[in-house]
């Protein structure tokens, strides 16, 4: 039996459920949610989820065997493996910290499962003066022969936190304090020896970054700058192990510079790029490469010949479909990949290039089928004063002919963007009957720094216009009824959503928002208050506010327009939610409910900013789909 039908049959052993029904189908968590390669290639982990459980298979390629680790409910955030003999967990809680100045936020822990002893244990449980939280995902080194984990923490001095480095033992789990950091430290890189190269600080009263490279004489500043609206960021090492590896943002690209420890100075640009994402070695920590998504496509810009042949082997073996990179071993001949299919959804599979065969791992959704699936094809469009946009329009499979209902569904962040492939939620209005539309407006991130930039300062306003002009854009063409029109979107796209209702009146008939900002200048307030002066920069300037009191805030909150809803609005909102605060919908609540509009409230218990519980994210798509259904129906 192969690996995809080992995992089948332990997953039927599980119990785990084939949603029979299409909602339940889409709205559970992924059947699988990560999976990674040993770097000896010799064993595989695989997360899989049991509705509120979850599971890590850890299987042995060479014999066949399976061993079962349950985690219970909570929330693994990553796998990284440090040899063949530990597996590193990464998990997550919503939590306050008791005596501490520190914000209530999502908070990691990090895990070693060791194999041979068949135990899990938690990490930085034993370091002075330290929290047994991480920041950052781990650094496996080789530290003089000895396999070592290199994680940044947090580190208490007189009562004042900082970032932190610290070495783990993973045999004895014994930590040791690299380096205290300062209070302003925001990033490490880790040299190739498990000993700290650089570190990158910001000020976030000053607005002030610093570079500093570790010397023989202690740490060396290597370059300061003033950057309160976006600085520099030092992504870890370089090309060789002495080097450094900073990006900067210039113009529409961004430019990578590497700062070497036998030559300490802010280089000229190595090489000019529009990727969004670093690729490094899994054993050396090394860049390898750049990843980003062009277009529909995923682009690998490898920096080693054999790295470039070979995963052109890889994506020649799937024709036309969207593979990602997801794990590889460190000779780069076993490696698990994710393949977007348009006609079967999302699925992991493990390549084997020296057998020159693949084994699929199983997909994400497992209770759909190939009818299921609706087909999502890629919009282009202008906006009203003429700025090219792009989008996804998903179509019922089955549907009668004529103009269909719409649902607008709005991508959160801003900074964030919509991507071609499955999208469980727009897949899951589609097979209730609706078209779904998703629009990357200005703002929205990976289209080119002028495209984010044409954003600043257009909340409520040419972001939100530009996302009904992709309805009209369709009701021009015929195929959709202008008549029939909701708008639902999570986090920002929850804002949008109420912004339709308020600041866009007209355009839609039904507006749901999910986790979504109301109060503007409450938000910004908080915002501040919980993790400082540059993010409250950072939603001003895209909000196009001079200052925290500027009453363009009010001018752009959807609260402070509640006389002009005319229409049903739903709001859902996560209690555990710490990016936007639950208090964002409640007060929301309260000004619609004074105003004698219609407006109805979903709390989920125990849920966070992306709906990690499959339980609360049921819940969700489920109220969503009934309140489209009331309002707008699909037949």
């Amino acid at each position: 039996m192969g690996y995809a039908g080992a995992l089948t049959l332990m997953a039927m052993c599980l119990g785990l459920p084939c949603a029979a029904a299409p909602l339940e189908a889409y709205g559970r968590l992924p059947n699988i949610e990560a999976a990674s390669i040993s770097t000896d290639g010799g064993k595989l982990a695989v997360i899989l989820t049991d509705g509120e459980e979850r599971k890590v298979a850890i299987r042995n390629l060479a014999d066949g065997s399976t061993r079962l680790l349950s985690v219970g409910s909570v929330k693994v955030r990553g796998l990284a493996w440090a040899g063949p003999e530990h597996l590193l967990l990464e998990k997550s809680a919503t939590a306050v910290i008791m005596g501490s100045s520190a914000p209530r936020q999502e908070y990691s822990q990090l895990f070693d499962f060791n194999l041979a002893q068949n135990r899990l244990r938690l990490l930085l449980g034993d370091a002075e003066a330290a929290l047994n939280v991480v920041v950052g995902p781990p650094h496996v080194r080789n530290a003089g022969g000895h396999l070592v984990v290199v994680v940044e923490g947090i580190h208490f001095l007189q009562n004042q936190g900082s970032n932190a480095l610290f070495q783990i033992d993973l045999e004895s789990g014994r930590s040791t304090l690299l380096d205290a950091g300062w209070p302003s430290t925001e990033d490490w890189a880790v040299g190739s020896d498990g000993r700290p190269l650089a570190e990158s600080e910001y000020d976030q009263a000053t607005g002030r970054w610093t570079l500093k490279m570790k010397a023989a004489g202690g740490w060396r500043e290597i370059k300061s700058l003033a950057a309160p609206l976006g600085h520099p960021v030092l992504l870890g090492l370089g090309r060789d192990g002495g080097s450094a590896l900073v990006a900067e943002s210039l113009n529409d690209e961004t430019v990578l510079r590497e700062i070497s420890s036998a030559n300490p100075v802010w280089s000229e640009p190595f090489k000019t790029t529009s990727a969004r994402q670093p690729l490094m070695d899994p054993t050396s920590g090394l860049l390898i490469g750049l990843h980003d998504l062009v277009g529909e496509t995923e682009v690998y810009d490898f920096l080693s010949p054999p790295d470039a042949a070979t995963w052109a082997k890889v994506t020649r073996a799937y024709g036309g479909a969207r593979v990602r990179l997801e794990s590889w071993s460190e000779d780069h001949q076993k490696i698990i990949v994710r393949v977007e299919s348009p006609i079967d959804g999302p699925s992991f599979a493990l390549v084997n290039l020296q057998a020159k065969q693949a084994d699929s791992l199983g997909f994400l959704y497992a209770g759909l089928t190939e009818a299921d699936i609706s087909p999502v094809e890629t919009l282009q469009f202008k906006a009203k004063d003429g700025l090219d946009l792009s989008g996804y329009l998903t179509t019922p499979k089955v549907h009668a002919q004529g103009a269909l209902p719409l649902a607008v569904l709005v991508h959160g962040g801003p900074a964030a963007r919509d991507e071609p492939g499955f999208d469980w939620w727009a897949q899951a209005l589609a097979a209730q009957g609706y078209a779904v539309l998703q629009v990357n407006y200005r703002g929205s991130d990976g289209l080119g720094a002028a495209f984010l930039q044409a954003g600043y300062g257009e909340w409520g306003r040419k972001m939100q216009t530009d996302v009904s002009d992709g309805v009209r854009f369709l009701a021009a063409q015929g195929r959709i009824d202008p008549k029939r029109v909701c708008i639902v979107g999570a986090s920002y796209g929850g804002y949008a959503a109420l912004a339709g209702a308020t600041l866009d009146p007209g355009v839609y008939r039904c507006a749901a928002s999910v986790g979504g900002l109301a109060d503007l200048r409450a938000f910004v307030a908080w915002s501040k208050d919980q993790h400082g002066a540059e993010t409250e920069r950072y939603w001003r300037r895209f909000m196009g506010a001079d200052d925290p009191k500027d009453p363009v805030l009010g001018a752009i909150s959807p609260i402070t327009h509640v006389g002009n809803v005319t229409i049903p609005i739903l709001m859902i909102h996560g209690k555990d939610d710490t990016v936007v605060p639950i208090e964002q919908t409640y007060a929301m609540e309260r000004a619609l409910k004074a105003a004698g509009k219609s407006v109805q409230t979903v709390i989920l218990p125990g849920e966070d900013h992306w709906l990690s519980r499959g339980g609360t994210r049921l819940t969700m798509l489920t109220s969503v789909v009934n309140f489209l259904q009331a309002n707008n129906p699909s037949h």
